[in-house]
């Protein structure tokens, strides 16, 4: 039989505990774990956060060195560690639920802990020798959860938009790609699903592009507020237990370890309880998904089919649609961007929900906000990534399909109503719709303009406004001679 795995016993005001002595996280750890049995999900899902957190620990290490409050020596040793875990090595260790109670008091524990077993083992002592390095009178040291916790979940945030933003451009771009590719494809517009004026596809897809580049910029605007941090408030702002040098001093820290241009916020007590900023990047977020979640659906429309359908694009064939329809393919790639739309637009609820639920001085429940904006970052990102590689890329024109539909269409007589009128304009498109000829027949037929003339107005060129009409032009009379276009 296998041996049972060598423990450690750690003592807090609770009690004893017995802990596995290859964990390198500790008692209180071990609490968390037993208490927060809700997501089966560890903080390490997140591995912004987790980098995060290492940094603002670093960042506070040197800055207890520089004001002398913390021994250069333990300063190294953690510096040390959390550099190791920034690479990624100890993610694993970052055990505790995405789900707790306790403002993310946990997290913060689990945190302590696992930086100072790393530096324990790397100087030759065993895991929780505590009276070496500490992890919260050395590790913790001018610190509470309440500026720690939501000062990395803000830096977390920062790395998870700026990645998403990456994809978010790269499919905007692809997007934009298409719209010159069909720049010159003619096909009928649709106003509440109901045969519109003539457009090209290119005209189309440019405005995907367009919303997308405008959902970015909503995003990069929330960035400078989430570099607001509150580093030095300790427990409610007041600062009880760090130095009154500390909060300039780790703000400059976390600059040169983050790039970013951090700012201590101006009120720590308002800081320290305001949760705002993660309502306004819900916000944004769901506002990004949701229109994108519409260019999908429109993307599942264009393409529905394929032959009783639009039909007029096709999607790439990523897999066999069904298991019962031999050659059925669905637009599996826009679906799947709809769920994430609409768990994000879920998120953005428990978000609200959470920001209003806070009390006093501090907002209990960030580690919710924290899950539920991390992982709708991480969502939106692979969507974006997948609907780009996947589906747009590989978008194709049903040009023939689209010729023949502007052809039938009675919304090029749309052209004709500035030189012809509303009223023979309405009376061509009824007669259209009744006989199923060509409006060019019908006004020839009818005398109001030669076929060179109509020919000429019903241009793709004039039919899109991509020719606009430059010159007023008198309005025929129905009863009298073509008139001159």
């Amino acid at each position: 039989m296998p041996h049972p795995p060598k423990q450690r016993v750690e003592r807090d005001s609770l009690g004893d505990t017995s802990i596995p002595d290859s964990a390198y996280w500790g008692i209180h750890t071990a609490r968390a774990i037993e208490n927060f049995p809700i997501s089966h999900r560890p903080i390490s899902i997140h591995p912004d956060l987790v980098d995060a957190l290492a940094i603002v620990k670093q960042a506070a290490a040197r800055a207890n060195r520089d004001i002398g409050v913390l021994d250069p020596t333990k300063a190294a040793w953690i510096d040390e560690a959390c550099q190791r875990v920034r690479t990624g090595e100890f993610h694993d260790q970052f055990v505790v639920d995405v789900i707790q109670g306790g403002a993310g008091t946990s997290t913060n524990m689990n945190t302590n802990e696992v930086i100072a077993n790393i530096a324990l083992e790397q100087l030759g002592h065993a895991k929780g020798s505590y009276d070496v390095l500490h992890p919260l009178d050395d590790v913790n040291r001018s610190q509470s959860t309440n500026d720690t916790y939501p000062t990395a979940v803000k830096l977390a945030l920062c790395f998870s938009i700026e990645r998403l933003l990456t994809e978010h451009e790269l499919l905007r771009s692809a997007f934009a790609d298409k719209g010159e590719e069909f720049i010159d494809v003619l096909k009928v517009g649709r106003t509440q699903l109901q045969d519109a004026v003539p457009m090209t596809l290119g005209q189309e897809f440019r405005g995907f592009s367009t919303t997308l580049g405008e959902d970015a910029q909503r995003l990069r605007d929330i960035l400078p507020l989430l570099w607001e941090i509150n580093l030095g408030a300790t427990a409610i702002g007041t600062g009880i237990t760090a130095d009154s040098r500390y909060a300039a001093t780790v703000c400059r820290h976390l600059r040169d370890l983050t790039g970013f241009e951090h700012v201590t916020a101006i009120d720590l007590v308002e800081a320290t309880s305001d949760v705002g900023v993660f309502m306004s990047l819900s916000g944004a977020l769901k506002r990004a998904a949701i229109k994108l979640s519409k260019i999908c659906n429109d993307l599942r429309l264009l393409s529905s089919g394929p032959q009783a359908g639009f039909g007029e694009i096709h999607l790439p064939a990523r897999q066999a649609g069904s298991s019962i329809m031999p050659g059925k393919v669905n637009p599996v790639i826009p679906e799947v961007v709809n769920q994430v739309a609409f768990s994000v637009a879920g998120s953005d609820t428990t978000v609200t929900m959470a920001a209003e639920a806070g009390q006093l001085q501090l907002n209990a429940f960030e580690p919710v906000i924290a899950h539920s904006l991390l992982q709708s970052l991480a969502w939106l990102t692979g969507a974006c990534r997948t609907l780009r590689e996947n589906c747009v890329l590989g978008i194709t024109a049903n040009v023939d399909r689209l010729q023949l539909m502007v052809a039938s269409s009675v919304g090029v007589v749309t052209a004709l109503t500035p030189y012809i009128g509303y009223s023979a304009a309405s009376a061509l498109a009824k007669a259209a719709l009744v006989t199923g000829r060509s409006i060019i027949e019908l006004v020839e037929e009818a005398g109001l303009m030669s076929r060179e003339q109509v020919t000429k107005l019903v241009s793709p060129s004039r039919l899109s406004g991509l020719q606009p009409v430059t010159a007023a032009l008198p309005i025929v009379d129905g009863n009298a001679h073509p008139g001159h276009a």
